[in-house]
């Protein structure tokens, strides 16, 4: 089960998130918060997996709430504003959903809980080490969200940052585990779990960047499509 404390100012945000989340049947609600200092009560009374939390509530914001945890739950940020949302990835939040929140985003964001939830830990701490200004510098691959080829090089965009390796992208995928990216244009490879929304031929990224799919990686019978809604939108 995916035991989830809702935390949001709003009574409507409350009655939409419930209304979503009861189409899935491994989630359970175990509390209904309107402000911070009642969700640090319910996190310390009762076993919070994840939280749906608003960033912008009186008094103290969900971004506060979660830098003064000393060990926060998994969160997902659901904001009618995207102002915050480096802020958000900063403290590694799983998605940040905007409102109005629609069943099919809300279940793509729960679906990126469950696989952090249930996760091999060692596979989580996967790193890689590429030449950077010559030297060598080790990346977390769970905070990559893509790489992007530039000439014989690869730009790594990392938290809100990139830096440019010495490596072609072709070269890079060799070493890239298959289970968490996926190579969808000539010119990037793509974080499974940074994908936020797969439309028209492109994909949307958590950090808002969209991606063409290659015209070679989408046509029928496409290993790519397939693996992007089997390891990402079905869940």
């Amino acid at each position: 089960m995916l035991n989830v404390l809702i935390v949001d100012d709003e009574p409507l945000a409350h009655d939409v998130l419930l209304h979503h989340c009861a189409a899935h049947p491994d989630v359970r609600i175990v509390g209904q918060c309107f402000n911070a200092a009642e969700a640090l009560a319910a996190i310390s009374a009762c076993k919070v997996d994840l939280l749906l939390l608003d960033i912008q509530m009186p008094r103290f914001g969900g971004l506060d709430l979660l830098r003064g945890l000393e060990t926060p739950p998994l969160a997902i940020i659901v904001s009618a504003h995207r102002d915050h949302a480096l802020d958000g990835y900063d403290l590694d939040v799983i998605d940040y959903l905007l409102k109005p929140v629609s069943a099919e985003r809300l279940g793509a964001a729960l679906g990126k809980a469950r696989r952090r939830l249930h996760a091999d830990p060692s596979a989580a701490e996967r790193d890689i080490v590429l030449k950077v200004d010559r030297a060598f510098r080790r990346f977390r691959l769970a905070e990559i969200t893509c790489f992007e080829a530039e000439g014989n090089f690869t730009r790594v965009w990392s938290n809100g940052q990139s830096a440019l390796a010495t490596i072609t992208l072709r070269k890079l995928e060799e070493t890239l585990p298959d289970d968490a990216f996926v190579r969808l244009h000539k010119s990037y490879i793509v974080n499974v779990d940074a994908i936020a929304e797969l439309r028209s031929g492109a994909v949307s990224l958590a950090n808002g960047i969209r991606i063409s799919i290659g015209r070679s990686y989408r046509g029928p019978g496409s290993r790519t499509l397939q693996r992007l809604k089997q390891t990402h939108l079905k869940r």
